[in-house]
């Protein structure tokens, strides 16, 4: 893994991105860390693929973009700060989580740690195979900020924890988790780190993480299509991993009763892929970087806070964002209004947000006593009249 790059940001152009981004003038959206508007550039990429798909067939139109999806293995290696062969591609961040998952090996006795705002869509599959495995899923303590308590992780470790399950951005909140300290802790201890990136790849730097696999999308802060993801393998730990999802192209047949499989990441890939959304994601990256992460983790940073500030300034309303490294996630609630009430009136006044319940992250919204919340992300390309908009639409509620 290569070393961080600085936070020596610039300005984004908002009118160019703006002009790159039409559903951005069709009312205030703030659903980044749902799904998010992709600039045109990927749309563009995506139908005029389709496109050429329907006019040669899909072998013949793959062949002929072979060095351009070559080349993405490069692109999202910069964005992700490792090199090209610890990249692989996927059909979504589930997909990578599982495939990452079901390669390492448990045991009974063995121990898992996880923080408290793990994701449900990791909790389910983790519960499951300990269960299977005779193993045991453990949260750590959060700290007094409601990040992850490295002291307590250090305190938990042992020769018997195989994984470190971590969440950078929890679900439901703008927390971001001390990711490097926990990876550092972690390898002392001679466990694995899975670093779950959906809600934070695109919009925090992960160069300099150093965790053993980084999962993600591509569909939330990259701004790319729907049905993508990634997955980044250090090669450091290949040999610790037992893939078991394999098939004709994360192998080879080589005899009748012979085979063997890839030794970069790759191998945990599959044949069949969707290429026009995979050559959208590869331009969606290309954006990112155009403008620079750094630049956009301060754009992002700065935006959330604003948002964050308004709404708590307003009588009866409740931001329930922890951390002290806070994101593009923002949530409250509103005394009297159900979140689900706030949500709809809000979308009347199209202005999009959605909600995060406690099903989605059990440990953290029970510790909290909280049930439903609404969740607000606004990307870089939201402005500052946009937010004042929705502060205001937020107090007409109270």
């Amino acid at each position: 893994m290569v070393e961080p790059r600085g936070l020596e940001a610039k300005v984004i152009d908002l009118d160019a991105v703006r002009a790159d981004t039409p559903g951005s003038h069709r009312g205030v959206f703030l659903d980044s860390a749902g799904s998010s508007l992709p600039p045109v550039q990927v749309l563009d990429e995506v139908v005029n693929h389709l496109r050429r798909e329907a006019e040669v067939g899909g072998y013949r139109a793959a062949a002929e973009r072979e060095d351009d999806l070559e080349a993405g293995y490069e692109v999202l290696a910069r964005a992700l700060g490792c090199d090209a062969d610890e990249v692989a591609f996927t059909d979504s961040a589930t997909r990578s989580w599982l495939t990452a998952f079901d390669a390492i090996p448990l045991a009974p006795g063995d121990r898992v740690l996880s923080t408290e705002v793990e994701y449900a869509g990791n909790a389910v599959p983790l519960l499951r195979r300990a269960a299977e495995a005779g193993a045991t899923v453990e949260p750590v303590p959060s700290d007094e900020s409601g990040a992850v308590d490295v002291a307590a992780l250090r305190a938990m470790l042992d020769d018997r924890v195989r994984l470190v399950s971590l969440v950078h951005v929890p679900t439901n909140g703008g927390l971001v988790n001390p990711a490097a300290a926990v990876v550092e802790a972690a390898h002392e201890a001679g466990a694995l780190v899975l670093l779950d990136a959906c809600q934070s790849a695109g919009q925090v730097d992960l160069a300099g993480v150093a965790a053993d696999i980084v999962t993600g999308t591509g569909r939330k802060w990259l701004r790319g299509p729907r049905g993508t993801g990634f997955l980044a393998v250090r090669k450091e730990v290949r040999d610790r991993l037992r893939p078991r999802q394999v098939d004709l192209h994360s192998g080879t047949w080589e005899a009748p009763d012979r085979f063997s499989l890839r030794s970069d990441a790759r191998v945990f890939e599959l044949w069949e892929s969707s290429v026009a959304d995979r050559l959208g994601l590869i331009a969606a990256v290309r954006y990112a970087l155009d403008l620079g992460l750094a630049n956009i983790e301060t754009a992002v940073r700065a935006g959330a806070e604003y948002l964050r500030a308004g709404l708590a300034g307003l009588p009866g309303v409740t931001v329930h964002d922890l951390g002290t490294q806070r994101c593009g996630l923002v949530t409250f609630t509103v005394d009297g209004v159900a979140p689900a009430t706030v949500r709809d009136r809000l979308r009347d006044r199209h202005i999009t947000v959605t909600l995060s319940g406690t099903t989605s992250t059990q440990y953290d919204m029970t510790r909290r006593g909280l049930d439903v919340i609404v969740r607000a992300s606004p990307h870089y390309f939201i402005t500052r009249t946009q937010l004042d908009e929705t502060i205001a639409a937020v107090a007409d509620l109270t």
